[in-house]
């Protein structure tokens, strides 16, 4: 899938930038170059002490911000698949800092895009967020708009061979920033602050992140979001997971969070089919046979009316489950 390739990861210092990077090199070793693309000089340089270029020779370091359309595009020179990753994702900075948000996550989108378009590049798979349906918060009104630039941009490509396609998905479990690092903090204090008792949350691992994106990169036709079938859990429950026992005071949602958050909306779900283990929700302006999509994959249309979020799935962790994936995906040496 990823032989000869040269791939880019903007963004590449992040947790899922650094989760990708590690699993394509064991995972993919015939790939001809893997550029980490991202603004922290001092991310970059640890990262090289893990991965160094003397032991992996496919490795690249390429300091530039997505704000900078010239920068990209000689970072793109010669790259085949850019998967972007880079974002602001904290909801209450983006609050506070909304046009910062807009400049990264949008103007930053559409830099990807025009720069993919002069440089060859074949394909594009870019990270989206539960927050982006029916968004009530900046940082997901912005990705939402993201995946908007990035599904329309197939109507512009021209004749290229290019393809450009979002993956979306919830909570990425241990990354930073994330709930489950910070519950484990707070821990030690002996009370966990809990939003609110009745919230819910999608999980996913880093790991399935992943998977999901060279998924994409394996099968996109171009303009669709890949939308994966995952768990969800009550916070409540998840605090007992990592800190039984411990009290919980209830200090009231932040400003833009939700209750429950949703992956597909019911006006999503006009354009959405179903497979065994994801969704896609297709793209406004048929790009291609969707009749040929649908059969090609063994999909079906979802019904009038469905919706995907975290407080209405079928799909729960257990207290046990949780500690156990806590275990395996951040914490090995977590006990309770």
């Amino acid at each position: 899938m990823l032989k000869g390739k040269s791939i880019l990861v903007t963004g590449g210092t992040g947790s899922f930038g650094k989760k990708f990077v590690a699993m394509t090199l064991a995972q993919h070793p015939g790939v001809e170059r893997l550029v980490v693309y991202s603004r922290d000089e001092l991310k970059q340089y640890e990262m090289q002490q893990q991965f160094p270029e003397r032991e992996y020779p496919q490795m690249r370091y390429f300091i530039g911000d997505v704000r900078d359309r010239e920068r990209l595009l000689r970072a793109f020179e010669g790259i085949d698949t850019v998967i972007h990753a880079a974002a602001l994702k904290q909801v209450p900075a983006c609050e506070y800092n909304p046009f910062e948000a807009v400049k990264t996550n949008i103007l930053g989108a559409q830099n990807i895009i025009e720069a993919a378009i002069a440089t060859n590049v074949k394909q594009v798979v870019a990270l989206s967020t539960d927050k982006a349906a029916a968004p009530i918060n900046l940082y997901g009104a912005t990705k939402l708009c993201s995946d908007k630039l990035f599904t329309a941009a197939n109507l512009f490509r021209g004749k290229r061979d290019l393809n450009f396609s979002v993956v979306r998905y919830g909570n990425v479990m241990g990354s930073r920033g994330s709930v489950i690092p910070f519950f484990l903090k707070e821990r030690e204090k002996g009370v966990i602050p809990i939003t609110d008792e009745a919230m819910t949350r999608f999980n996913i691992t880093l790991e399935d992140g992943v998977n999901l994106v060279y998924y994409a990169i394996q099968h996109m036709w171009g303009g669709e979001i890949f939308v994966p079938k995952i768990p969800s859990y009550r916070i409540g429950e998840l605090a007992e997971a990592l800190a039984p026992g411990c009290p919980h005071k209830v200090v009231g949602i932040r400003p833009g969070e939700k209750i429950h958050e949703e992956m597909i909306t019911e006006t999503d779900s006009l354009n959405t089919v179903e497979f065994d283990n994801y969704f896609v929700i297709l793209p406004s302006y048929p790009l291609w046979d969707q009749e040929k999509f649908l059969k090609t994959y063994n999909g079906k249309p979802c019904p009038q009316g469905f919706r995907y979020n975290s407080g209405e799935n079928t799909d729960w962790l257990s207290v046990e489950q949780i500690r156990e994936l806590v275990r395996q995906h951040v914490d090995p040496q977590f006990t309770v």
